[in-house]
């Protein structure tokens, strides 16, 4: 089956954002451009990765002088609105990809859904015809800043950590393995 490639480049707004509350939330990447929406949901800690390795590339292609890399986001692009709704999953996101296309000065990510067949595996950020349909963005330097910004604002709101264990906090509390298994 012919694989869906949802493609925004650049796209007018491309942030990552949460829906429910802190505990129960569940993340989300969303592309939106030219009258479309695409939403695709993924786990926290893929938010954190995809923010971390993001802040990683720029800073390589800053170290090595091969492209225009702001130290910080522009404030014109910080984006604080919430996501676009109706916020509806195209897939879940198992496999990201990660690039920097030199000739265009634009970063390149890839989301991709899993594999639904057996066999060859296709690669993120490969033109295959058939495989798992995918999120794929160009992003200029400055709007891959303000990204991380956002998405590590959207990490870091979740549940405050417990100040003996660092395990998540409920609101009725926790228990602790520092505390011996009593509730925090």
């Amino acid at each position: 089956m012919p694989r869906q490639v949802f493609l925004f480049d650049p796209p007018e707004r491309f942030v990552a954002g949460t829906v429910g509350q802190p505990g129960d939330r569940t993340f989300y990447l969303q592309a939106s451009g030219g009258g479309r929406t695409v939403s695709v949901a993924l786990e926290k800690v893929q938010v954190q990765v995809l923010a971390d390795r993001l802040e990683e590339l720029l800073e390589e292609v800053r170290r090595r002088g091969a492209g225009e890399v702001p130290l910080v986001a522009p404030r014109e692009l910080e984006d604080t609105a919430p996501l676009d709704a109706p916020v509806e999953e195209e897939f879940r996101v198992s496999t990201m990809g990660l690039a920097w296309d030199g000739e265009l000065d634009r970063v390149v990510v890839e989301a991709l859904a899993p594999q639904e067949a057996e066999g060859e595996e296709v690669e993120p950020l490969a033109d295959a015809e058939e495989g798992p349909d995918a999120l794929r963005v160009r992003l200029t330097a400055d709007m891959a800043r303000a990204f991380i910004a956002r998405a590590q604002r959207v990490v870091a709101a979740g549940r405050p950590p417990c100040p003996l264990c660092s395990l998540p906090l409920d609101p009725e509390g926790h228990v602790c393995p520092r505390q011996n298994g009593h509730r925090r």
